[in-house]
């Protein structure tokens, strides 16, 4: 849907770009091949679109990444969210992020739909502001490190049978990952250890191999499996539990051998806060595309470093925005994302790899441009 704004008349407001445009679309994205975790199976990435335009002649692309419900995203958009920004001043990315937030949406959504909406818009916002500046989002944002590694998330399925999951991972990391990941949180945990087993044993000592939940567990399960994965040298433990449940969280990172990573289904500052402050990660695990844009996840990335967490974006993005936002940002001797490449073709500049390094990108903006032949190819009639 796109909505529109005349400019407004008083000296002052014409001196100053406004947002004249807001557009949005769904891409709906096949996989190259069907995949399952502890929670779904799928065969399809949904990538909504929100593009701003100003009275600059800029355009700025916000999208997220997720299974299902687009529909309700862009409707929060278009019907609530986007009359707030029309005529507004773009530049002024703070202030409108509370506009937004502070909403009458609020009261019905501080978290999930309005919320991954609200990033959206911020993330365009953003993508606007380093047009305008003509530098890539990681050097405006201060440009800290050079270099950023990846891991490969993109493997390691519940539906591969173990002949199916062992090839899998050795393929990644022949092409050249020293750490990949690998999903458990089937039926039986007695299996899911047999899986990790037969995985570690089949790739070389020197790869990191982590394992991801998708929260189906309970602390008993969680706690008797760490013990197990530690043996294993398994790198860090993911979504063990419900993601609302600090509590429990801070009970397994006390027990726990093996590091406890989260984030991914945590949606606000607030929540995270309460996270780092009962020592209940050990790992964050921040998503753009979840929290409320950039302008959040530097906030929460900030808290994390100040409490000495590692931040291992969840790549929602397909890797798009994180380049930048963990290249301008982290405290690690080794900065890292997690490499997702569902949908790269989506974008006019898709992320770049030499191995697994990423090649960070040095045009203006924050990689978030949708190509046209994607859009031709993918979107969703409404």
């Amino acid at each position: 849907m796109t909505q529109t704004s005349a400019l407004p008349t008083s000296d002052d407001a014409r001196s100053a770009p406004r947002i004249e445009r807001i557009d949005t679309y769904n891409l709906r994205v096949p996989l190259r091949r069907q995949i399952a975790d502890a929670l779904y199976v799928r065969t399809h990435w949904n990538i909504p679109v929100v593009e701003i335009r100003t009275s600059e002649g800029l355009v700025g692309t916000g999208y997220s990444g997720i299974w299902q419900g687009e529909d309700l995203i862009l409707d929060s958009i278009d019907r609530h969210l986007a009359p707030l920004l029309l005529g507004q001043d773009p530049r002024r990315i703070g202030e409108l992020w509370d506009a937004l937030y502070w909403s009458p949406l609020h009261w019905v959504g501080r978290a999930g739909v309005t919320h991954i909406g609200l990033g959206m818009l911020d993330i365009a916002l953003w993508d606007l502001a380093a047009r305008r500046a003509e530098q890539p989002l990681w050097m405006l944002l201060g440009g800290r490190h050079a270099r950023v590694e990846t891991y490969n998330t993109d493997g390691g399925w519940l539906n591969f049978t173990v002949d199916e999951l062992v090839a899998d991972m050795s393929a990644m990391v022949e092409q050249g990952w020293d750490a990949v990941k690998m999903k458990v949180g089937g039926p039986d945990p007695r299996e899911d250890i047999a899986r990790v087993r037969q995985v570690r044993d089949a790739l070389p000592s020197r790869v990191g191999l982590m394992v991801d939940v998708n929260q189906k567990w309970d602390l008993f399960t969680a706690s008797a499996c760490a013990q197990q994965f530690a043996e294993l040298r398994i790198g860090w433990m993911e979504e063990p539990l419900h993601p609302d449940d600090v509590v429990g969280h801070a009970a397994l990172c006390k027990r726990s051998p093996v590091p406890v990573a989260l984030g991914e289904n945590v949606y606000g500052a607030e929540a995270f806060s309460s996270f780092l402050g009962a020592d209940a990660v050990d790992i964050v695990q921040v998503d753009v595309t979840r929290v409320g844009g950039i302008s959040e996840w530097l906030r929460i990335a900030g808290a994390a470093h100040a409490a000495s967490r590692p931040v291992r974006p969840h790549a929602g993005d397909m890797m798009q925005l994180h380049q930048h936002l963990v290249a301008a940002t982290s405290n690690d001797l080794q900065p890292t994302i997690e490499y997702l490449p569902w949908g790269l073709e989506v974008f006019e500049e898709p992320v770049q790899l030499h191995g697994s390094t990423v090649i960070l990108p040095t045009t203006p903006g924050a990689s978030s441009a949708v190509a046209a032949s994607a859009r031709r190819r993918w979107e969703q009639s409404s």
